[in-house]
This record gives structure tokens, sequence and C-alpha cells, in this order.
């Protein structure tokens, strides 16, 4: 039987440690930027987000009450997280939508000041898995330019909302201007298809679980969590490559009964020497310049 899925990736061959000065671990901060790109009737949209706190969707109407909650993230959680993040000298992935670059220029030149990455994450903060070619195709053109446009800088990394569509990844090799892609979650360490970069991401080290039923209540529970991922997967980079990723999005860790949980967890890595924090595009280029013969 020849299987469409690969469920042994390195079992018994993992990569030995690679990254740079010897560090230990690689360690990525995303922080996913959706606010303004959520789907909501009054952006002419043909049905509003029921996703956030609780869910409870208005149909057929405007619902202010969701742009409301969405709108925290741009009007004050930014800001929390910023500061976080440039006390402790940390450069993160700041995964956008297109839709959310174009209407907030501002925000996308704040982030793009303090060194950080943007990268695309769909025109709408949206599922692909419908999507036909030709759609998906126009809809990362767009949003690869609307980026481009206002960070001044062409992005090269993509993550799609959840479930991407079989073409996805297809569709940005055949782009070419594509280094890397975070639509995996089956794996702590890179890997290569041809010239690409796969970066897994995860859900778990998450900030998205602080929705109902998610799991997390208290700041601590957050920082706990991620913090025992953090220890694990620094003592495996012992004797083979790994990589950590950590999901956060303006409007969750940014809330002030959670920004803790951020702190606590910079405070504990900051702790620690031979870790990597970067940017996305950078520990792309770096696996793809040791595992794929450069960019």
């Amino acid at each position: 039987m020849t299987d469409r899925r690969d469920l042994k990736g390195y079992f018994g061959a993992d990569p030995a440690p690679c990254w740079p000065d010897g560090a230990r671990l690689a360690v990525s901060f995303v922080v996913n930027v959706e606010e303004g790109a959520e789907l909501s009737i009054g952006d002419g949209d043909p049905r509003n987000e029921p996703t956030y706190e609780i869910r409870e969707e208005v149909e057929g109407v405007p619902d202010p009450c969701m742009e409301s909650h969405f709108a925290y993230g741009t009007r004050r959680g930014h800001a929390r997280i910023a500061e976080a993040f440039d006390r402790y000298g940390v450069r993160a992935t700041y995964s956008t939508c297109g839709r959310a670059a174009e209407r907030l220029p501002w925000l996308m030149q704040d982030i793009a000041s303090r060194g950080h990455e943007v990268s695309c994450h769909g025109w709408l903060w949206e599922r692909h898995a419908h999507m036909d070619r030709a759609t998906e195709a126009a809809d990362i053109a767009r949003t690869h330019a609307a980026i481009a446009a206002a960070c001044g800088t062409a992005p090269v990394g993509w993550h799609t909302r959840s479930a991407s569509s079989v073409n996805t990844r297809d569709l940005l090799i055949e782009r070419g201007d594509f280094l890397y892609d975070s639509d995996c979650y089956d794996d702590d360490t890179p890997r290569m298809q041809g010239g690409h970069v796969i970066l897994p991401y995860a859900f778990d080290t998450n900030d998205m679980r602080f929705s109902p039923g998610g799991g997390f209540v208290q700041a601590r529970d957050f920082s706990d969590y991620v913090i025992g991922a953090f220890d694990r997967l620094y003592a495996e980079g012992a004797t083979a490559a790994r990589m950590m990723s950590i999901g956060l999005h303006l409007r969750i860790i940014g809330r002030p009964g959670r920004i803790a949980g951020l702190e606590t967890v910079l405070a504990h890595i900051a702790g620690h020497e031979g870790v990597w924090i970067a940017p996305r595009r950078d520990i792309a280029a770096h696996w793809a310049q040791v595992h794929g013969g450069g960019v």
C-alpha cells in the first residue's frame, strides 16, 4: 500500500541540532492579527464571525458586539504584547490577514518598526478547505500584495486559518515568492518540500485555549503549560533539532487578566542559555540553508 500521508516523519532518524551558535531550541512567537478581517456583514461579508469568548452567532444583520470584541486587540491588546516583547528583546512573526493589513496600516508600520516579521494569514480570517483553486490563488495574491504595500517588505510566509485546501501548498510553491508555510501540526521539527520549508505550528501552546472549553482560564494556566512544553523541548534539543511555536492573538493574550501569562513565559525563557528566539522567516531561511542547500 502506498499511503498518501506521511505518518512516519523523522521516526528513528531525527535531524541533529543545527541552530545558530549552538542553540538547543528555536522558539517562534506568532501573533495572529485577524482584527478587521473577521467575517462581518457590516463589512459586506455573507455572514458574521461566530467565535470569540462565547459562541453566539448573529444572523442576517451586522453584529457591532462581535466587532467590538475584535477591536480590543488593536486598541489595547497590541500595545501590551509589543511592550512585553520589547522588554525581553524578542522578535516575533505577526501572522496577518490581508484585509487587516489593508485597513490597519498604522499597526503594520508599528510592528515592522519594532523589527518583527509580518507574514500572510489569508485575505479574510476564514478556512480555505472548500475554496476552488482559482479563488484561492487570487486570495493568496491579494493577501501578499496588501501586506507588501502596508509594510514596505514582501512577506515570505503563509499560514491558513486551521483548514487549508488540498491546493494551498502547491499554490504557494508555484508562486515562487513564499519561503515557507506553517500549515502543519505534526512535528516539533521543520522539514523541506523541494526548496520550500514547512514550519510546524501548534494549537496546544496557544492562547486560543482561553476559549470556552479550551482548558485555560487563569494566566498561569497558559504559562504553566507553555513552560512545561518549553522545558521538554529544551531537553530534547540537546540531541535533536527542535522548534517550538507559541501562538498568540492580540484580542486574547492582550487582555489585562492574561498578559501576565506571556510575561511569565518570556521571563522563564530568558533564564535559559542556548535558546534562539527568532521570526519564522529567519528559522525557515536557516533550515533551508542547512537542509536544503540555501534559499
